[in-house]
């Protein structure tokens, strides 16, 4: 089994780690393969980053289908182009923040999420809302952190996050964390250990869902939303253009 773990943005560091996270948890017979582009935002705070990563990262996908890989993984926590990413792919294409949402309603009736910048919270709402866990999840809580501080000082993020994690607790009644950024993946044990709480982290969810579907068979749906993209016939005035 192949899978191709894709980072939206073009910081090749963050991409290692995630990579690490995917190959700990992976099977023995998948080949997980990682990249990112280098056109693309150093890091995704927000839609206007989301809006420019999205056509390099189809470009990867495009060149995934290509050489056969069997499924995808989205390593950004606003899922972003996981729609049309579907629509070009016949394998599963996985989200980070959708697989993360879907392994903690399965181990908890509620959960928080803990997110980078303040201003990545509604959209993680958002998302939140539209794959069905609204009443799930209890609060969006931010560091309040860009994404590529992150990695700056690893034992200064663990340290922050340890703080919202047990906020999270003794304020929300959170069950479960989400880790709502892929740079915090491989930050998820240590964080199990210090605060006594179940953390997941979307990479390796995404990574454990997606060789559970290819295993039992399934692939997108190619009826209706997810169809591949229609192939568009050239306008009348782009052949007057060309011929002149």
């Amino acid at each position: 089994m192949r899978i191709l773990l894709v980072n939206p943005n073009s910081t090749a560091s963050m991409t290692e780690q995630a990579h690490r996270s995917a190959e700990r948890v992976a099977a023995p017979s998948t080949l997980v393969e990682s990249i990112n582009p280098t056109t693309s935002p150093a890091s995704i705070e927000g839609h206007a980053d989301e809006a420019m990563a999205v056509p390099a990262m189809l470009a990867e996908i495009r060149a995934g289908e290509a050489r056969g890989v069997d499924a995808y993984v989205i390593a950004c926590f606003d899922d972003p182009g996981l729609g049309a990413a579907r629509e070009i792919a016949r394998g599963p294409v996985m989200g980070i923040c959708q697989a993360a949402i879907q392994v903690a309603m399965n181990i908890a009736t509620r959960f928080s999420i803990i997110t980078t910048l303040p201003r990545s919270v509604p959209i993680i709402e958002d998302l939140v809302d539209a794959y069905g866990a609204g009443h799930h999840c209890r609060k969006v809580r931010s560091v309040d952190m860009p994404v590529l501080a992150l990695e700056e000082d690893l034992a200064h993020t663990e340290e922050m996050l340890v703080r919202e994690i047990l906020r999270a607790k003794h304020e929300d009644g959170a069950e479960a964390i989400i880790l709502g950024c892929a740079g915090m993946s491989e930050l998820c044990d240590r964080l199990k250990q210090r605060t006594g709480m179940p953390v997941i982290d979307g990479v390796t969810a995404a990574i454990k869902l997606a060789e559970a579907l290819v295993g039992a068979g399934y692939s997108t749906s190619k009826v209706g939303a997810y169809d591949y993209p229609r192939v568009k016939a050239p306008t009348i005035a782009r052949i007057v253009d060309s011929v002149a």
